[in-house]
């Protein structure tokens, strides 16, 4: 396996080039290579077993090895493995898939769109909202408001709506027009001198004025996470949500939730607009809808936004070859019963999340710790050099990929956002499990602050 694997990351370094990935440092190390996984765990091609704490990339929410749906995917290759939704056509998987979505989605949402993946849902949320307004007689309603350091995709449009500046800069004409950026209710980074509910209203608020300087008649819609994911899981305070949500009321807007990462049972309910009482006229999805399994997104359009474009719109010109593909929505068909009958959601609400809340806050003790953040099954570690005032370490020391890369070593998953330290691990996860990850963090966190003081 030696012999195989050093081939393996030969042809890897010659052929593959990988997403946000730095290609010339790559090529001058050894790439991971895992080639199992089983439950909440992966094993690379040496035979190492590691705690996958991020569901793969937020996605595996069922674990790895789940028969159901891997029949699911073989039973459908074999009846029906491809065939579009254009020209009038469907297929069972497609139908019903819609049918399930519609009872588990907020009251209102009878209707999806079909796509392959998260950023190809929020693509589709641009023309969705702009149509809208276009058939209410209302065209230059165009600007999409959205967040700072918010992720909501890769594509240029996606990437677009994303306010991370890194990927704002690659020469690729990206925020297209027509998209701001407010800001994101980031306490630990952004508020610390002022309490968590003061702060979360003041950024809301920020989205009100953003409306009153660009204009009601040009307002469009608001787009953001309950929670941001990739940002660094910022879980914003109680006070944030509501006033967004009335901003949105007040002023004729749309309001968007990307569910890509908190939807199909991540924060304990199906979605994250249950957990934080929003009324979103539009809700992306992807990743959990099928465990990851394969590749499925959508976007779930409220009766509202629906009616308009089925009563007046004509021909929506939009659309992708595997938009409703068979075979992903019959695995999501599976996904989401098992998540229904074996009370996985239930289980993470009343349990899991609770336990995992309480065991995550106790690495608050740790000297390199300022803040440890959860809800449901997203967490986040600070890691500071002065955790009293959140005095970050230098940006040349890389502790953010530095733990990550001691954490590979202790058997751990964790994800780097600069300092901050992430997780979500499947919902399957149990409390054993949850002692296990975290035993394994504090030695990476004592690792990462044993060779921090070597540099």
């Amino acid at each position: 396996m030696t012999k195989k694997l050093e081939q393996w990351q030969d042809l890897d370094r010659k052929h593959y080039l990988h997403p946000f990935t730095d290609y010339n440092q790559l090529s001058k190390q050894d790439s991971r290579v895992f080639t199992k996984g089983e439950g909440i765990y992966i094993w690379d091609a040496e035979g190492h077993q590691v705690l996958d704490a991020m569901s793969g990339l937020w996605c595996v929410n069922l674990g790895y090895g789940r028969t159901e749906l891997i029949e699911a995917a073989h039973q459908q290759m074999q009846e029906l493995p491809y065939y579009n939704s254009f020209f009038q056509c469907a297929h069972p998987p497609a139908i019903e898939l819609g049918e399930i979505l519609s009872e588990i989605a907020p009251d209102g949402f009878s209707r999806v769109f079909y796509t392959g993946s998260g950023s190809e849902a929020n693509d589709t949320v641009i023309r969705l909202v702009r149509r809208f307004w276009q058939l209410q007689d209302k065209p230059d309603k165009q600007i999409i408001i959205a967040r700072k350091n918010a992720y909501h995709g890769s594509t240029i449009a996606a990437a677009s709506l994303g306010g991370m500046e890194g990927m704002h800069t690659q020469g690729a004409g990206i925020p297209i027009p027509n998209i701001i950026h407010i800001a994101q209710p980031y306490w630990f980074q952004e508020g610390r001198d002022i309490d968590p509910n003061t702060f979360g209203i003041a950024v809301a608020e920020e989205l009100e004025k953003a409306i009153d300087h660009h204009g009601i008649d040009k307002i469009a819609a608001f787009i953001a996470e309950p929670i941001q994911g990739a940002g660094g899981v910022i879980i914003p305070p109680e006070t944030y949500w509501p006033v967004i949500q009335r901003i949105c009321d007040d002023n004729e807007i749309l309001l968007v939730a990307d569910e890509v990462v908190t939807g199909f049972g991540r924060l304990g309910e199906w979605f994250g607009s249950t957990t934080y009482e929003i009324k979103p006229d539009l809700i992306a999805f992807a990743k959990g809808v099928t465990s990851g399994y394969l590749p499925l997104g959508g976007v779930l359009v409220n009766d509202k936004v629906a009616d308009t474009i089925i009563a007046k719109g004509g021909e929506f010109t939009h659309g992708f070859t595997y938009s409703g593909h068979p075979v992903s929505c019959a695995v999501a068909i599976a996904n989401i019963k098992i998540l229904a009958e074996d009370k996985v959601i239930d289980q993470v609400k009343n349990h899991t999340a609770p336990y995992l809340a309480k065991r995550w806050q106790s690495l608050i003790d740790h000297p390199i710790v300022g803040e440890a953040r959860a809800r449901g099954l997203v967490a986040a570690l600070e890691i500071c050099k002065d955790k009293n005032t959140g005095t970050r370490f230098a940006a040349e020391q890389n502790v953010g990929s530095l733990c990550r890369d001691l954490a590979i070593e202790n058997g751990l998953v964790l994800r780097a956002v600069g300092d901050t330290m992430i997780i979500a691990p499947p919902l399957i996860i149990t409390h054993e499990q949850i002692d296990e990850l975290i035993t394994k963090a504090i030695s990476t966190l004592d690792a990462t602050a044993a060779a921090v003081q070597r540099i």
